[in-house]
């Protein structure tokens, strides 16, 4: 592969990669960078919202240097790594030539630059899915056991990566069907398959909670043309900046003439189809089409290197797409340069100081935020938590062991839904937030509640209710409220109403430690309208409702 590699080339790529570790040093993190950096404080197999390889990038960043870059420096070497790969895979035979305009379809690219030094879950799988392919092309060309191997491998890291990686293995496998007849191929399968072997584990472990989330879980609305198709329509545009119209003309004129560019168009149409056809009932997120940058460039590179008439008016329309991408790139990082906007980069260092300034190094609580309290973690280096109601969702923080740290302790306790307190805030780009000091914070959010007839019918007589306590303490009954948020086919709140429950057995009085308790439960009549699901929920010590089950559908 070395022979590949120009001066010229090596002179941009080291451009590139300074230039992205100063980035990556001196802007701030984003909101879910610290999430993923709370997730490598505790390395596991599995979390809540993602798998666990931008976890692993973050703990291994943060072994080897401080601050940001070291949340970053794995992101921003995985970055470079892709565009290497991505240069070996273009098929001219004198791309040297045109190492220049290689670079300017890269910069042009505006999400494609961001994962180059941001650490979020696309970085990996955008590094994994040029090496994926890379492979796969070696396979092609010669079927080896080592190649196989490798390319087993790579298969598990995409799924580490990200769930929807499994699209990418998948079209490729499509766009070559006989490899269901090449033992070689079953090799690789099966080698993905064990390397992945402890994520299915954790899965298990973990009630498949993050396949539950993703699947079933995630808040919706009702189909709206503008925000869900049209707004997919856009983000194919967005993802190639100011050129998409030469990478869409690329895919247009492309033929497949061997196996590994019919396996190039595959994987682009097929992304392109199936979320397309996803925002026929959820909205498609801008990132979520990331991987078809690696195919695409390789297919536009090709185009434009044989087909002289259309680099004029690329190398015009590219450059002014990279400036504007290089002055977006400095505005991350000093705002005023676009005085009009901000990001999410701008300001969170300012009220992060200014909460910590106040509450000291008092555990902080932050009410229904998954992203500020890693965020607060980060930059003042003390405790804090999520603390989930009815009105928000689960998360990391719904299942780890992050709610025993601030158990009994004297906390600050900081949330939206205040207009008073004995302190406030205003965070970036948001209302003030108001919070209250409690002395003896105490919090049983792992409770669960289940029911054993599915759906529920809220008219039937003798029904139960079972709450599992996993806590090792036994929980006195009297500290905790029950109600029922009702939800409509959206899965939004309806309303939440009480429910008065009994234990089967009278004499009980508390929910007993690492056990489950079985109550008869009447359903109270809604008030607003027939829902399509419900939710139980507990408060304790008068906090706000918790989420204590999943969406449990309801008969008509």
């Amino acid at each position: 592969m070395g022979n590949q590699f120009s001066k010229t080339f090596f002179i941009f790529l080291g451009i590139l990669l300074l230039l992205n570790l100063l980035q990556a040093h001196f802007t701030p993190l984003l909101y879910d960078e610290t999430y993923y950096w709370y997730y490598s404080q505790n390395l596991d197999w599995g979390y809540f919202d993602h798998p666990p390889m931008v976890a692993l990038l973050a703990k291994i960043s943060g072994l080897l240097l401080p601050g940001e870059l070291g949340v970053r420096f794995m992101g921003s070497l995985l970055g470079i790594g892709t565009i290497v790969l991505l240069w070996s895979m273009v098929g001219q035979r004198e791309k040297e030539r045109y190492t220049a305009l290689f670079f300017l379809l890269v910069f042009s690219m505006p999400l494609f630059n961001a994962y180059g030094f941001f650490t979020l879950p696309d970085t990996p799988l955008l590094f994994f899915t040029a090496l994926f392919l890379w492979l796969y092309k070696k396979f092609l060309s010669k079927y080896t056991v080592g190649t196989a191997f490798l390319l087993g491998l790579c298969m598990a890291a995409l799924l580490y990566s990200k769930y929807h990686a499994v699209l990418v293995i998948i079209f490729v496998v499509l766009s070559n069907p006989r490899l269901v007849f090449n033992k070689y191929a079953w090799f690789s399968v099966f080698v993905a398959l064990l390397a992945y072997v402890p994520h299915f584990v954790w899965l298990f472990d973990n009630d498949f909670i993050a396949v539950k989330y993703h699947l079933f879980e995630r808040p919706n609305q009702p189909y709206s043309f503008d925000e869900f198709t049209l707004g997919y329509l856009l983000n194919l545009v967005v993802n190639f900046g100011l050129l998409f119209p030469w990478f869409y003309w690329a895919l247009f004129k492309a033929k497949p003439k061997d196996k590994f560019q019919r396996s190039l168009l595959f994987l682009t149409y097929g992304v392109i189809l199936f979320f397309f056809l996803s925002t026929l009932h959820r909205r498609a997120q801008a990132q979520w089409i990331i991987v078809i940058c690696i195919p695409m460039l390789i297919l536009t590179f090709n185009h434009l290197a044989s087909e002289k008439s259309n680099r004029k008016w690329v190398w015009r329309i590219g450059i002014i797409g990279t400036v504007l991408i290089f002055y977006a790139r400095a505005w991350l990082l000093y705002q005023p340069l676009i005085p009009f906007m901000d990001y999410e980069t701008h300001g969170t260092k300012e009220w992060v100081g200014t909460l910590n300034e106040i509450v000291g190094d008092t555990p902080v609580i932050f009410e229904n935020s998954y992203r500020r309290a890693p965020m607060y973690a980060f930059y003042s280096g003390h405790t804090s938590f999520s603390l989930n109601n009815i009105h928000y969702r689960q998360n990391q923080y719904s299942i780890d062991s992050s709610e025993f740290k601030v158990q009994h302790r004297r906390v600050a306790y900081v949330t939206p839904f205040a207009d008073s307190g004995e302190f406030s805030y205003v965070p970036a780009r948001s209302n003030t937030y108001y919070g209250w000091y409690i002395d003896d914070f105490e919090s049983f959010r792992k409770l669960r509640c289940f029911v054993d007839s599915k759906p529920i019918n809220l008219n039937g007589p003798g029904q139960t209710l079972k709450i599992h306590n996993p806590y090792s303490e036994d929980i006195p009954i009297k500290k905790l409220k029950f109600s029922i948020a009702y939800l409509d086919g959206y899965k939004d709140i309806i309303e939440i109403l009480p429910i008065p429950i009994k234990p089967i057995t009278p004499e009980i009085t508390f929910l007993k430690a690492n056990d489950t308790t079985v109550f008869s439960i009447e359903y109270p009549k809604p008030q607003k309208q027939q829902p399509k699901f419900l939710k139980f929920s507990i408060s304790e010590n008068d906090l706000l409702w918790g989420i204590n089950s999943s969406s449990i559908k309801v008969k008509p």
